[in-house]
């Protein structure tokens, strides 16, 4: 299957639902960047061009879902998380309004554009939110999925896209897989240790699975698509049968997948936890795949944290 950046697929997937008259779309002068130029193509008078101005591109949205529409608004995920935060805490968060943060070119793996565009405290900063629901599909099945999700339950959400194409893990369509807010996916199953992983750390982790197995460990892996609200159930039972865990985000290993994961056990089933992800670190600008290399996000990297828990599991 062709690989496909989860930015694209989000961009595909508002054509594909589009024919709701409820949706609008806003961009902030990015929408061949996230894609959204799809949805203009098809939809021109509910697209929406703000220019560079993402607070302001954040009110319209909220406002215009006090008018019964289904808001997304789109832009680099460093913008849209810290540029336009208060906006989006105050004016689509607070009244639980209808708007849709779509934030592309997370992480690391935009690349070349450096530290200040690699946004690496969105998860953090946007789960700390009342009322945001957050969520990180790992590649162009899972997107359209969550699109389709994210229409279909009212209020706001926060859904983490990247710039890298990516391999897919549920199909082109994802039909066959069942996609539930809130509910992690089993991609594996395993009784020595479980990894939990979210974005296309998830595809990194298939492979550190199949490098375990070579040694002879059963590694269970969940695809921890939704942030928040995360499913405190899954990772409670993950403790329980396997007794360590290690979790694995393109992230700061502080506030995101890792933080919460961790919140979950202490407060129900605490166990042997090991964090892989950027420690409290900012990006540098490189090829991606090199980067992946350098923040110590290769299947290897995950390998050796499963390992490191399994010992000290004894």
């Amino acid at each position: 299957m062709t690989k496909m950046a989860t930015r694209e697929a989000y961009g595909k997937a508002l054509v594909e639902f589009g024919n709701d008259p409820r949706i609008v779309v806003l961009d902030a002068d990015l929408s061949k960047s996230t894609f959204t130029m799809l949805f203009q193509k098809e939809y021109p008078e509910r697209h929406f061009n703000m220019g560079i101005a993402e607070g302001n591109m954040m009110s319209v949205a909220s406002g215009m879902a006090t008018c019964g529409k289904i808001a997304f608004a789109s832009t680099f995920a460093i913008f849209a998380s810290e540029r336009a935060l208060e906006q989006v805490r105050n004016s689509a968060c607070y009244p639980n309004l209808d708007v849709k943060v779509c934030a592309t070119h997370a992480g690391i793996s935009v690349g070349e554009d450096g530290a200040s565009h690699q946004c690496v405290e969105d998860l953090a900063i946007m789960r700390a939110i009342p009322n945001m629901r957050v969520i990180s599909p790992c590649d162009a099945a899972s997107t359209r999925l969550a699109i389709r999700a994210v229409i279909e339950t009212p209020g706001p959400f926060y859904v983490r896209l990247g710039r890298l194409a990516v391999e897919g893990v549920y199909g082109e369509y994802g039909d066959e897989t069942e996609f539930q807010i809130g509910k992690a996916n089993t991609i594996r199953e395993g009784s020595d240790v479980t990894i939990i992983a979210t974005g296309l750390m998830v595809q990194q982790s298939i492979a550190a699975v199949e490098l375990l197995k070579e040694k002879g460990i059963n590694a269970r892996l969940l695809d921890m698509h939704t942030i928040k609200p995360i499913d405190t159930e899954a990772i409670v039972k993950a403790s329980k049968e396997t007794g360590a865990i290690v979790t694995v985000e393109e992230h700061n290993i502080l506030g995101g997948l890792g933080g919460a994961v961790a919140e979950a056990l202490s407060e129900n089933a605490p166990c042997l936890l090991k964090r892989v992800g950027l420690k409290d670190v900012f990006g540098k600008s490189g090829k991606p795949e090199a980067l992946l290399q350098v923040y110590h996000l290769m299947p290897e990297d995950i390998v050796a944290a499963a390992l490191e828990v399994i010992a000290k599991k004894g």
